[in-house]
C-alpha cells in the first residue's frame, strides 16, 4: 500500500499496529531518537497515553469487547469505509 507521498506503507496486523505503538513510546521516553529530528525527547504524558493504549488492548484482548463497543466499532467502520469509497470517486 503506498501513502499519498507514494511512500510504501507496512502491511496492517496487528504485531505491526503493537510495535508501532511501542516505538511510539520509547521515542516518547527519550529511549531511542525521533525519527523525524534525530534527537531524543521525552515526552512522558504522551508515552503513558501509548502504554495505556496498549494496556486497553490486552484488556480488549483478554476480556473481549462490550456489546455497546462492539456496535460501535462496527458503526465507525461502516461509515468510514463508506467515505473512503466515496473519497475515491
Amino acid at each position: 500500500m503506498q501513502g499519498p507521498d507514494k511512500t510504501v506503507m507496512p502491511e496492517v496486523t496487528f504485531s505491526t499496529f503493537v510495535l508501532s505503538l511501542a516505538s511510539s513510546a520509547m521515542v516518547q521516553l527519550g529511549e531511542v531518537p525521533n525519527p523525524e529530528t534525530g534527537k531524543l525527547e521525552k515526552h512522558p504524558e504522551l508515552a503513558r497515553h501509548s502504554i495505556d493504549i496498549l494496556n486497553m488492548l490486552e484488556d480488549k484482548i483478554t476480556n473481549g469487547l462490550t456489546e455497546k463497543e462492539s456496535r460501535l466499532l462496527r458503526d465507525v467502520l461502516f461509515e468510514l469505509r463508506m467515505k473512503y469509497v466515496a473519497a475515491g470517486k
